[in-house]
This record gives structure tokens, C-alpha cells and sequence, in this order.
């Protein structure tokens, strides 16, 4: 399939004349946004609400000798300094492994250190207070005295002999190792015309959301039950979390997630000032209130994509591709991040590299080492810009070497689009992609042989632009094989509840999230188009474990596949439930009875015969009136999970068009263009969106975003001046296209988009940067290229 305007078979049943799926609509919650009545954790206040800051490490690793809170425990409107130890009494520890990554270790890790602390900003005590302003004035009258000890802050170093260990109970810091080998790799070497090899540099960055990250706890010593208010993605994990290390059971904790200002994955994990919060409110309680500020989300909140990674391809000269190699290392911090591990994104790297092409030759090995830095893990697109970088820069380098156009040495190598179902050389199950449609689709969009032609004219007046090309795939719709299988209890299924109100208007109750990607828009049409009423007249509730069914929740581009599948299945069951009803009571059939715009009518000729409100009316309040038997059910749950496929995978392609100075060593985006395939569209603009939010993000990556340590793992760089972000007069237009394959597994066909935009983006900006400095014969494969790298690889600093 080429074009997004397909209508796949499977859709039949959204398939109606007032359909919403694959129009774009505006989201219901807008305007409550646009009014400033958005309901964020920060904004809250409760009766008698505490605030709680907590006194963090100066040092990367220390022993904590002592700490002196009588002073501050004088000071006005402070309510309780808590150290580990106290706060251990009322909350267990926890270890960040799976059991399906083997051999993966960490230590057992506190909600505040006790006896020593592993990294700059780990916390030592909780100061409670009436105000977090007094709060912090005690924070700082808090005396402790630490013994500095040596850091291992280098992974290159981690695993030597010399290198102290960090967690001695442990023997080593190699946290993770994942070796892999398929095919004939030293023969695919061995037969190749040209062998290239090049080491990839990745800058440790993070996630940087609008709000921070925010909870407010709220023990309830009555009810014996905490409610957590928090900006989460997954509020069933978070409540199953909470309830095993406080000693309680899940009906004794209620997570409610309202409206979220951005998370990236960043807000997917269970961090340990968050239990502390927790635990403070069941030990004071009382309500108390943590929000990270900047410097705090800057050294507490997960780091990602730190990693040094060898490569090597092969390749003949009539440009096919024979085998790929790596060797991956990455540094995660002191601890594996809990219940997701820190072992994912290495583990995704090997999955994933020479995913889009046929040669089945491939050697891996990936190490994730303990260091004394901030927690690294999952952070949007986990594992993805590392493969793909790695990937795409050396198929590039192979073109370069054989002197074949990006383009055509892609086209020989992608796996072709009808060679699905296949498999990939680790694995992986692909069920459907379109690598050459999309591939296709891109190099029309671009008007690729004019933008080569501008940039050999360019070349002539001494103007360096480069063209740069990514190919990727892209895993979505995660099945129990992600997290479940390994023991975490993480669900991977999604559950919708709707039901039909007293005045024919619908709620729907769904376990995934919002976070501003658009679930409550989504949800809305894709029940407004099965029941067949208008999307104003649906109600979307989401984020709150004591009122959604039990489900997963919003990640790993996850939400419309299989939350979306829940929520067509579930209004199927409710729309058959009402025509049963309406045909006992017009003396019908139900299949000669159709619902449109709210108002059943006859299939045949559309004409009206009852309003679903006085249909309603009927069944809530005179169900005397109704024949003998009838017993109507006006509300439907369903879950869904993927089953046939552990993942649905999409797959999609980017450009960069873009301009360096080779005397400054900026570099100035003119254009990106990606194309994406992920199955049905349910919302043209949401998705693209999305997309050109992920790439902004990868552009990020690619050029801005770093955090910098010093040899003692003091991070210098915690603040808005010194660690950049793209800003909106540095993005270039986006161009977004589409190509349609729904995955058959749903009847929805739909697939994850959420991610697509930052699998690829820096990829296709370092091949762009590579391709304008192609006149000078050098090239780089370290990210971010800032202008002090771009004038180190030209030799001019």
C-alpha cells in the first residue's frame, strides 16, 4: 500500500458515513487546556498538605558519616526531618531487574541513602515543612559529613581492575551483557569487497519536560488507604509498586493521573524520592506535595543514550550489504532504574541494528556498566537512535566507500515489501512494512534529484549542504514479552468500559493516559465512529485506577494499538446491545437497525427511528414497558492484548536538508522529511504531530543536548543556560508523509506512532552533516555535533 488514504478491509466496521477515523478533529480537552483549567499535580492543595525537599548529595560517592537535623528541626513550620534509615521502616527496598535479561544485577536500592550515596543528587533526608520555601531554609541548616570516595565515572574504565566497584556485594560493575551472533559473520566479512569500520559517540541527554515531575501523597489513616495524584504514565503500575513496598494491598492505593505537561517516557518509572513521598505520608500521616525543581529534574530525572558503540559493516561493490557488527557500551548509573531495568536500551540496540535490510549476518555484544552518575533508562524511542545511528551512518560509510548514492544502496538492501512475514537476524517478527514504498514516497517528496543538483551547485560557490538519509523500524504495541515475561508487573494488555447515560450520551473509562499526545482525542473517535455518535457527546475519563479498568497505560507507542483496539471492541459490544434494544422495542430486527449521529435508524433507507436519549429513558426509567425477556445492558468492557506478534512493528524513512559553515561550524537545518507507516491513521494531524514532536527531539539529540560530567561525576551543566534544547527558531520545516499497512493482528489495524519522529532524526542529521563535508574527506560519527566538533573533525581547533 502507498498512499494514506488507503482504506484497509479491516476497517470495516469504522467504515460508516460518520466515521472520525482518519479525520482530523479537535481534541475535546482543548479548550479546558486553552482556559488555563488544566489540572496539573502541582497546582493541587489539600488540608493540612505538607511539602517535602530533600537534601541531596554533593558528591558522586560518599560514605555518609553523619547528619546533624537539630538545628533545622527548630526552625519555623518544619514538621519532621527523616533520614533513610527512619523512612526504611515503613518502605522496603527494591532490585531493577528482569528475569528474561540474563545474568542483569543491581543492588537492593532505598527511597533515601542510608549508610552511602551513589551520585550527585542521590537524597540523604527529607525535610517535611508547612511551605516548601520553609522547607528549604531547613534543608540548608541540615549538617552532614560525608567521607568522599573514589568514583567510577568512566564506562570506557568501569569493568577494569583498578576501577573501584560500586556495589562490592556485586564482585564487578557489569551490570548487563548481551552477546548474539547469527549467520556466517567472519565469511560475510571475509567475501565482502569492502569492509568499513567507525566508532559511534552518543551524548548522555534527557528528557527536559514542561512540568516536572510532581506526586502528591495522602494516607488516609481512617480508610487505611493512600491515594497518589501524580503525573504518571502507567497509574496501575505505579499503584501495584506502592502497595508491595509499603506493606499494603492494591485496594489500598489509589493513583489518579490528571493532566500531564509532558513526559518522554521520563514519567514511566519509579523513582525513589517518589517512594519517599509515599511513605512519608503513611508515616506523618498527612498529605504531602513533592515537586522536583530544574536543578533537581536535571540530576534525579533518568538520562538516556550514553553509549560508545562499534561498528562495522560489510559490503560488495555492486553495493549489497553482508554483514553487520557491534560492540555497544553504555554507562547506567549506580542502579538498574526499577521495575523497567536499566538493561533495555543496550538490549534494544542489539535487537534493533540492520533491522530494515536482508543480509542475516550480524554479531553483536552490548554491556551496561554501573557507574557513579545520575540512573540511566528509558527515554522516548529507548534503544531506537542508537540502532539507528549505528545503522544508517554505516550504510552510509559503505556507500561513500563504493561511491553508490545513499538512495540506491538502500534500495538494493531494504527487505523487500512482499517478503513479509519475516524476520529479522535476532528475531525480531516482522509482520507487515513497506521499507522501498516509504523509501519511494520520501525521495518524491523531496524532489531528490533536484536537491542533489542545488547542492553540486552549491558546492561551486563554496556553500556545503548535505543530504541525509534513515531508515528504521520501529517497535510498538508491546506484548507480556516486554515486561511481563521477565516478571515485572507491568501490564501489557489495555481495558475500555463504556456505557451508554441517561440522556443517550456515552463515558468511556480507559486504563491509557494522556500526556498530551492526544489518548482522550483518539478514544473519542474511535468510539463515535463504532457507536455512531458525535464526539461531543462522549465522555473520555482515563488516569484513575479506582475508575478505568485495569491496563498498561500510555508507552512504547502503545495507546491507539492496543488501548484503541480495547475501546473499538468494547463499543462494538455496546452498539449491539443497543440495537438488540431498539428492535424489541420497534419490532425490528437489530440488523435492519443502524445508529448514526446519535438517533438509531433503518439500515436501508437511514431513516430515524428513536433518539438513543429516549431510548435510554425507556431502558433506565420504564423498563416495564419493554417485552418480557428483555433485560438491556447498556455498558460493554473489553481488554486487548497482542497475542500473535510480540510487537507490531512500524517502519518509516527520514531526510535532512541542511547547510555547515565550515568556518564557524554551525550548522543550519533547511528541511526534514519523514515518512511513516504506522498502519490506520485515526488522527492525520495528531500523528503527524506527533512525528514532528519526535523529531524535534531527535534534532536535539543531534545537535544540542548533552549532560556533561567531570572526572569526579559532578554534573556542570544543571540548568537552562547550559544544557540546550532546540528552540523553535532552530527547527526546520517538517514534512510528514504516510504510508498504510495495518497490522491484521486488530480489526483497528492500527500501529505506534509516538516514537517514529526520534528513532531516526539524528541519524539522518549526522549522514546529512557527513554528506556537506564529503569536499574536505572527513567525517564524524559523534553526537551532538556542536560547532567546536564540527571544527575539530575540519582540523581547524
Amino acid at each position: 500500500m502507498t498512499a494514506s488514504s488507503t482504506k484497509p478491509e479491516s476497517l470495516s466496521v469504522l467504515d460508516r458515513p460518520n466515521s472520525y477515523i482518519g479525520k482530523t478533529v479537535p481534541r475535546p480537552n482543548l479548550d479546558r487546556l486553552m482556559q488555563g483549567r488544566g489540572q496539573y499535580v502541582s497546582d493541587m492543595v489539600l488540608p493540612r498538605m505538607a511539602h517535602v525537599v530533600f537534601l541531596r548529595s554533593p558528591h558522586a560517592h560518599a560514605r555518609i558519616i553523619s547528619l546533624d537535623a537539630h538545628a533545622a528541626k527548630q526552625m519555623p513550620g518544619v514538621i519532621a526531618i527523616v533520614t533513610g534509615k527512619e523512612l526504611a521502616a515503613v518502605i522496603t527496598p527494591w532490585v531493577g531487574v528482569l528475569s528474561h535479561l540474563k545474568g542483569l544485577k543491581s543492588a537492593p536500592q532505598h527511597a533515601i541513602a542510608i549508610d552511602r550515596v551513589c551520585w550527585q543528587g542521590e537524597a540523604v533526608a527529607a525535610v517535611v515543612a508547612t511551605t516548601r520555601a520553609l522547607a528549604e531554609d531547613a534543608a540548608e541548616a541540615v549538617v552532614v559529613a560525608y567521607e568522599e570516595l573514589e568514583a567510577a565515572t568512566e564506562m570506557r574504565t568501569a569493568l577494569d581492575p583498578q576501577t573501584p566497584v560500586i556495589h562490592l556485594q556485586l564482585g564487578d560493575n557489569l551490570a548487563f551483557e548481551r552477546i548474539h551472533e547469527a549467520g556466517a559473520v567472519d565469511q560475510a566479512f571475509a567475501d565482502a569487497d569492502e569492509v568499513v569500520e567507525a566508532d559511534f559517540i552518543f551524548g548522555r541527554h534527557t528528557g527536559v519536560t514542561l512540568e516536572p515531575r510532581a506526586v502528591v501523597a495522602d494516607w488516609s489513616s481512617a480508610e487505611e488507604r493512600l491515594t497518589i495524584y501524580q503525573g504518571s504514565q502507567a497509574p496501575h503500575m505505579v499503584q501495584n509498586i506502592a502497595a508491595l513496598h509499603l506493606g499494603l494491598e492494591e485496594r489500598q492505593v489509589r493513583v489518579v493521573c490528571k493532566d500531564v505537561g509532558g513526559s518522554f517516557g521520563i514519567k514511566v518509572h519509579i523513582y525513589a524520592d517518589e517512594m519517599a513521598t509515599y511513605a512519608l505520608s503513611k508515616l506523618l500521616r498527612r498529605p504531602i506535595k513533592f515537586v522536583a525543581d530544574r536543578v533537581e529534574s536535571f540530576n534525579t530525572d533518568i538520562h538516556a543514550r550514553d553509549h560508545r558503540c562499534k561498528g562495522k559493516i560489510g559490503v560488495k561493490r555492486d553495493g549489497t550489504i553482508t554483514a553487520f557488527e557491534i560492540d555497544d557500551l553504555t554507562g547506567i548509573g549506580p542502579y538498574s532504574m526499577y521495575p523497567r531495568t536499566s538493561a533495555i536500551e543496550a538490549n534494544q540496540v542489539v535487537s534493533l541494528v540492520g533491522g530494515p535490510y536482508v543480509t542475516k549476518n550480524y554479531r553483536a555484544r552490548a554491556r551496561a556498566v554501573f557507574q557513579n552518575k545520575n540512573v540511566m533508562c528509558q527515554y522516548r524511542a529507548v534503544g531506537h537512535p542508537i540502532a539507528c545511528s549505528v545503522t544508517e551512518g554505516l550504510v552510509d560509510l559503505a556507500a561513500m566507500k563504493i561511491a553508490m548514492d545513499p538512495v540506491e544502496i538502500r534500495r538494493r538492501n531494504l527487505i523487500a515489501d512482499e517478503a513479509y512475514p519475516c524476520a529479522s537476524p535476532t528475531g525480531l517478527r516482522f509482520e507487515k512494512l513497506s521499507h522501498h514504498a516509504s523509501l519511494a514516497k520520501l525521495v518524491q517528496m523531496m524532489d531528490y534529484g533536484r536537491l542533489r543538483a542545488e547542492q553540486a551547485e552549491l558546492r561551486r560557490r563554496n556553500i556545503h549542504r548535505g543530504i541525509g538519509i534513515a531508515s528504521f523500524i520501529e517497535i510498538t504495541n508491546p506484548s507480556a514479552a516486554f515486561y511481563g515475561v521477565g516478571g515485572a508487573k507491568i501490564s501489557s494488555q489495555d481495558g475500555v468500559a463504556v456505557r451508554l447515560d441517561a440522556q443517550g450520551s456515552v463515558i468511556c473509562q480507559t486504563s491509557i493516559t494522556e500526556q498530551g499526545q492526544g489518548s482522550e482525542s483518539m478514544t473519542a473517535q474511535i468510539v463515535g465512529s463504532v457507536l455512531g455518535v458525535p464526539m461531543r457527546r462522549v465522555r473520555v475519563i482515563l488516569g484513575d485506577t479506582d475508575n478505568t479498568p485495569y491496563g498498561g497505560g500510555t508507552w512504547a507507542s502503545r495507546g491507539v494499538g492496543i488501548g484503541g483496539e480495547a475501546a473499538l471492541q468494547a463499543t462494538k459490544i455496546l452498539r449491539k446491545n443497543i440495537l438488540d434494544v431498539a428492535a424489541a422495542i420497534l419490532q425490528s430486527a437489530p440488523t435492519e437497525l443502524d445508529i448514526a449521529d446519535g438517533v438509531v435508524v433503518n439500515s436501508n433507507d437511514r431513516a430515524a427511528r428513536i433518539e438513543l436519549r429516549e431510548l435510554a429513558r425507556i431502558v433506565y426509567f420504564r423498563p416495564d414497558t419493554l417485552p418480557p425477556g428483555i433485560q438491556p445492558e447498556l455498558m460493554a468492557t473489553r481488554h486487548y492484548v497482542p497475542r500473535e506478534y510480540p510487537f507490531a512493528f512500524t517502519n518509516g524513512v527520514q531526510a535532512s536538508w541542511l547547510e555547515v559553515d565550515t568556518h564557524t561550524g554551525f550548522i543550519k537545518l533547511l528541511k526534514h522529511w519523514v515518512v511513516e507507516d504506522c498502519g490506520t491513521v485515526v488522527n492525520p494531524q495528531l500523528v503527524d504531530e506527533q512525528i514532528r514532536g519526535g523529531v524535534v527531539q531527535g534534532l536535539g539529540a543531534a545537535l544540542f543536548e548533552k549532560c556533561i560530567y567531570d572526572e569526579r561525576g559532578q554534573l556542570t551543566n544543571a540548568n537552562m543556560a547550559d544544557y540546550l534544547v532546540p528552540m523553535p527558531g532552530e527547527m526546520p520545516d517538517i514534512d510528514v508523509g504516510h504510508v498504510v499497512s495495518p497490522t491484521a493482528e486488530s480489526e483497528l489495524g492500527a500501529k505506534g506512532a509516538g516514537e517514529a519522529g526520534t528513532a531516526g532524526a539524528a541519524a539522518a542529521v549526522a549522514n546529512a552533516v557527513n554528506d556537506a563535508l564529503r569536499p574536505f574527506g572527513v567525517t564524524t560519527t559523534e553526537i551532538p555535533l556542536t560547532p567546536q566538533l564540527v571544527l575539530t573533525v575540519l582540523g581547524r581547533i
